[in-house]
């Protein structure tokens, strides 16, 4: 009678060791899976036809170089910088918004400044993305365009699309275009730690962004 117990126990913690084996590869799996797609769907490329682009300010200058390049190779009549206050060096800056001072630096690369509309935000202590999406709506709203392309950089893209979206409404199509992001290498990001703040941090704020903010108009 004791043996055969003892076989039932024996057999019982083999099952168990086996679904534990089992439900540990799975989750390797799921880790290894969200790991190499993570970045590529945050830095999501999703244009529209459209003649306008809109460049967030806060871009790196070798990003703005994208933003110029991506103009001249498609059918765009018009650049459009946002962004609020400079948070560093607003007191010594000729230039007091992001929108203005990556305007003025697009300037500075050879762009033609007729082409180039500066649409500063006010300053606001969070939600400085969803802010600058308004203030673009509010200068849209003077005019005739309905069809937008929004550049932005690496895995911030996904984010800043889904804020546009949400500020702009349903009245104006929002594009999205991804520039490169230079600091790390974005197929192994997970071996750089400027790549491991970046991604995880955009990957929380981006759960935010579409599932918990609901701005209050």
């Amino acid at each position: 009678m004791n043996s055969l117990k003892s076989i039932e126990r024996k057999n019982r913690f083999c099952l168990a060791s086996r679904e534990l084996v089992f439900l540990l590869v799975i989750v390797v799996f799921l880790i290894i899976f969200v790991v190499k797609n993570i970045y590529p769907f945050l830095a999501i490329d999703s244009p529209v036809n459209s003649e306008i682009l809109v460049v967030e300010g806060w871009l790196p200058d070798y990003a703005l170089e994208q933003a110029m390049n991506e103009f001249n190779e498609n059918n765009y009549s018009l650049i459009i910088t946002t962004g609020g206050p400079l948070l560093k060096g607003y007191y010594l800056s000729e230039y007091k918004t992001e929108a203005k001072l990556a305007a003025s630096s697009l300037k500075e690369l050879g762009f033609d400044e007729e082409k180039i509309i500066a649409v500063p935000a006010p300053y606001i202590i969070k939600d400085r993305t969803y802010n600058s999406a308004k203030a673009l709506k509010e200068w849209i709203a003077n005019s005739n365009i309905k069809t937008i392309n929004l550049f932005s950089l690496g895995a911030h893209s996904r984010r800043s699309w889904i804020l546009f979206q949400k500020a702009i409404g349903d009245s104006i199509a929002v594009g999205i275009i991804s520039a490169e992001n230079l600091n790390y290498e974005p197929e192994h990001w997970w071996k750089s730690s400027d790549g491991v703040r970046t991604v995880l941090g955009e990957m929380i704020a981006y759960i935010y962004a579409r599932f918990f903010f609901h701005p209050n108009e």
